[in-house]
């Protein structure tokens, strides 16, 4: 008996297997367009479909699913992942007054709108939320992040008595126990802010334990293996011109301002945390250089320039346009050697510092998938990691990498957007006086990129100083 053929979502996952990202783009999009696939299977095919980098499968996938409230706001953040969060807040206001009134919906709703820095809208969505809901402790924490406390708001006594609730899953707590952090900050309360702020990210940690000790490896070897005489083994790419405008650094460190100042050029699109090139490079099965060897091997022709056409054929699917955006993606440093090979006419603008200021900022932001700012002794393992990837790509590509130290940029931001744009190859405009303002911004720094840029962020470490000692003694150690 012949067997049947096998499911077009099985075959993308066997050739997802073998590397072959292409051939199991084309299989889920038959999966999608001739298959039979079940509603409880389609999370399954978007899931996959995110990962390869596929966005409108992810979305299609994402989209018919969406019969229920849980599941048409996880096509609403996937709208919002990739850029369309004016699509997903088109969607929510042509709903019926019960639907939009759900708290759920309510709260997705005022998160949506406060990326577009609409912060007074976005008050009033959380609170309506807040009021229909028992234990609203998320919520409280998307509120407290947009608002001004002071010594006896009701906000604050509110927040403090739902502490104590009973069987709260860890991760409302974590996000309650921030909102606290940051609310007794905003009071001056220092110490109180640091407690609460370690409570939140002690249940994140315990939650998602980060291997340190997994990730140092990876960075010794690749120290070890991509030096300058590995680069030279590598076959020419035939790639030419900039798809992005690549941002690098480590988070809040100004990214997210660079990005901004970018969007402004009238030649650059748009931006975001892509995390494409690494998409790209699946058909490696892996980073190291026996993976990278094989690879090339494998291929006939220019097989570094196809990798960078593939990546440049994601960025055109996530941004439906060909103009130049900015690819300001985390954790992307190890890629670099290759990044830079695959585009040869591609360059970095690497953001610096001050390394207490990234340690505190990045220790009190109630981060969802990194969870080695969960720990002071992990932020500076991390930060010494990637202060060594930074100097490795440096002395390799030294015309390329252009370093950006934040209190300068903060401090005198004309001067530095023009070095920005000489640095990139753009003409020179003005912008400073084009910072975008209607678009949005999916960062834990959307409320400061929504306000002028300023020099009050310099220095903040310093209300903290007794508390950084684990962090001063591990980073400077």
């Amino acid at each position: 008996m012949i067997a049947p053929p096998k499911p077009y979502f099985t075959q993308a996952l066997e050739a997802l297997k073998r590397g072959d990202r292409r051939a199991a783009a084309a299989l889920l999009a038959k999966e999608l367009q001739f298959g039979n696939t079940a509603q409880k299977n389609l999370p399954s095919v978007a899931q996959l479909a995110t990962n390869i980098g596929e966005v409108e499968l992810a979305i299609e996938a994402s989209r018919r699913r969406s019969v229920s409230i849980e599941s048409l706001i996880t096509y609403w953040a996937m709208l919002g992942t990739y850029g369309r969060s004016i699509d997903a807040l088109n969607e929510i206001q042509e709903l019926p007054v019960a639907v939009r009134d759900h708290p759920s919906v309510l709260h997705v709703h005022g998160t949506i709108v406060n990326q577009f820095g609409r912060v007074e809208e976005a008050q009033e969505l959380f609170r309506r939320a807040i009021a229909k809901m028992p234990h609203p402790m998320q919520t409280w924490f998307a509120l407290a992040m947009i608002k001004k406390f002071s010594p006896g708001d009701p906000d604050l006594a509110a927040m403090e008595r739902l502490k104590g609730v009973p069987g709260a899953p860890p991760e409302a707590r974590a996000s309650l126990f921030y909102g606290l952090g940051k609310a007794w900050e905003d009071c001056g309360d220092w110490d109180r802010a640091f407690d609460y702020y370690s409570r939140g990210a002690a249940l994140i940690r315990k939650e998602r334990p980060f291997n340190m000790q997994g990730h140092l490896a990876s960075v010794e070897a690749m120290l070890r293996e991509f030096d300058i005489d590995f680069l030279r083994q590598l076959k020419p790419s035939g790639f030419e011109g900039q798809r992005a405008l690549f941002v690098s650094g480590l988070p809040r460190s100004g990214t997210t301002l660079t990005e901004q100042l970018l969007v402004g050029h009238s030649a650059v699109a748009d931006g975001a945390e892509l995390n494409l090139f690494a998409t790209a490079l699946i058909p490696l099965l892996g980073f190291g250089r026996e993976n990278v060897i094989r690879y090339q091997n494998s291929y006939a022709e220019d097989s570094w320039g196809a990798i960078a056409r593939d990546y440049a054929r994601l960025v055109d699917i996530r941004f439906r346009s060909k103009a130049l955006v900015v690819d300001k993606s985390l954790g992307q440093t190890m890629l670099m050697g290759l990044l830079l090979h695959a585009m040869p006419d591609a360059r970095i603008a690497w953001l610096r510092r001050n390394p207490e200021d990234v340690a505190l900022s990045c220790f009190r932001t109630y981060f969802t998938g990194l969870a080695w700012t969960c720990s002071l002794a992990d932020i500076a393992d991390y930060m010494r990691a990637e202060d060594r990837m930074l100097a490795h790509w440096l002395a390799l590509f030294p015309d390329r990498i252009f370093i950006v130290p934040y209190e300068e940029l903060v401090s005198a931001p004309g001067h530095w957007s023009t070095r920005l744009q000489e640095h990139f190859g753009l003409p020179v405009q003005d912008l400073e006086s084009a910072l975008p303002q209607d678009r949005a911004v999916r960062t834990a720094s959307v409320t400061q990129v929504k306000q002028p840029i300023s020099t009050s962020r310099i220095g903040q470490a310093s209300k903290f100083e007794r508390h950084l000692k684990p962090f001063r003694d591990r980073y400077y150690g």
